[in-house]
């Protein structure tokens, strides 16, 4: 696979210095702040990996939603739809688009027949391998000059902030 460059003329090589992190205090501007910086970096992952999922004609929910399945075995809409943190509306339009492709299939429910399940096909355990390759060469280009300690910290920051922002969600 080619490599991608995700910002023109390698832009994006400016030196991170710790005094550059530290710049992002609680009195700073909104545009400065963690909150936007997480913003902007979580479009710019999803950005990577549209751009990279594009050869393969998925998204980045799309191949969520075949991995998910892949891993999981067959599962509800609803499920999906928790699990990729969208409405169930918009899970049944991506599950239509998949299904469309052959890559998944919905199936009746055997303990409910009100209810289906979302199953991978053959075709969709083959997409599921070419995802796996994307998505490792993409995580690898990612975590460049990252180490395993500076990963671990941010996996804690990242889910003690959605606690806070759950129990923040729940008391309105």
């Amino acid at each position: 696979m080619a490599p991608y460059n995700m910002v023109p003329n390698g832009a994006h090589e400016r030196a991170m210095t710790q005094a550059n992190l530290t710049q992002h205090e609680l009195d700073s501007p909104p545009w400065s702040r963690v909150e936007s910086t997480l913003m902007s970096t979580a479009r710019l992952v999803r950005e990577a990996f549209d751009a990279r999922l594009e050869p393969l004609d998925l998204n980045l929910t799309q191949a969520s939603l075949i991995g998910y399945v892949t891993e999981f075995g067959a599962t509800t809409q609803t499920r999906l739809a928790d699990h990729l943190g969208i409405g169930r509306a918009a899970i049944g339009s991506v599950v239509d688009q998949l299904e469309r492709r052959h890559l998944v299939e919905r199936r009746p429910n055997p303990d409910d027949r009100r209810v289906w399940l979302v199953a991978i096909t053959d075709g969709g355990r083959a997409m599921a391998d070419r995802v796996r390759e994307v998505d490792e060469v993409l995580r690898a280009e990612l975590r460049r000059g990252i180490g395993r300690e500076e990963r671990q910290a941010l996996a804690w920051v990242m889910t003690r902030l959605q606690h806070n922002l759950r129990s923040a969600i729940d008391t309105t």
